[in-house]
């Protein structure tokens, strides 16, 4: 079955906009989660970015409190968030590329020129009990890479197949590196997740590529949910997933 881990970064975005340096504010992300995680939602999924911008320290914590279902905390590979992660103790880690004059993150992360920094922090977190996964474009170099170093997850950056889905050339083109870059992983022993501009419109193209085991979607869960309501809208993505069929594996 394939799972779906529900962003609530926007949701923190949409309090911070307010009510940004104080104790309180709505909307709560940790109360968002919990609408998430009785809606059907296989997991939880943060951002917890150098710059504060969205999801603050008291919200991981809080989290780490309250949730049931799985805890993803995504992260730039830097010294400090590594420390707070291997405090707080997620399920999994997402280790990400971060920029602060980015809107949200752009590209995946560039495993073949950080191995030994990645093989360190992948080598603490198993430790830890603390699964990776590793956000990188659907290459063959970095996903080898991603191998190399022990991460025993990739996350498939979908932002090029979901910004090029107007285009049918493109589209198909995008679709087809995703289910190379799926099988190559697989051979690999690596899970496979995938996220970056998913939404409603685009999933059941994604359905071509094979092995994915979760799907990571936040931006377009989060603008549905302003117009039918967050349980709703969490619904309404898991019963298009129910269709996924492990893509053109036989």
């Amino acid at each position: 079955m394939l799972k779906l881990g529900v962003n609530i970064d926007h949701v923190a975005t949409l309090r911070e906009a307010r009510y940004r340096g104080r104790e309180t504010g709505e909307p709560d992300p940790v109360e968002a989660a919990a609408v998430c995680e009785s809606a059907g939602a296989h997991g939880i999924t943060v951002h917890l970015r150098k710059d504060r911008r969205h999801i603050q320290d008291k919200d991981v914590w809080k989290l780490k409190e309250t949730l049931k279902t799985r805890f993803n905390l995504e992260m730039a590979n830097k010294p400090e968030i590594i420390e707070i992660a291997l405090k707080l103790g997620p399920d999994i880690v997402c280790i990400v590329p971060e920029n602060r004059i980015e809107v949200t993150t752009e590209g995946g992360l560039d495993v073949l020129a950080q191995k030994e920094s990645l093989r360190e922090t992948c080598a603490r977190m198993k430790d830890a009990g603390i699964e990776v996964s590793l956000f990188i474009t659907p290459d063959p170099e970095q996903i080898k890479a991603a191998a190399e170093v022990g991460a025993p997850f990739i996350e498939l950056h979908t932002g090029a197949f979901a910004e090029s889905f107007h285009d049918e050339k493109l589209r198909l083109t995008e679709t087809e590196r995703l289910v190379n870059a799926a099988g190559l992983a697989h051979s690999l022993e690596l899970n496979v997740n995938a996220g970056h501009g998913l939404n409603y419109r685009n999933l059941r193209t994604l359905f071509h590529v094979p092995f994915l085991k979760e799907l990571n979607i936040g931006h377009s869960i989060i603008s549905r949910a302003v117009c039918v309501g967050l349980d709703s809208a969490v619904r309404e993505m898991l019963e298009i997933m129910k269709e996924y069929k492990g893509g053109d594996v036989e």
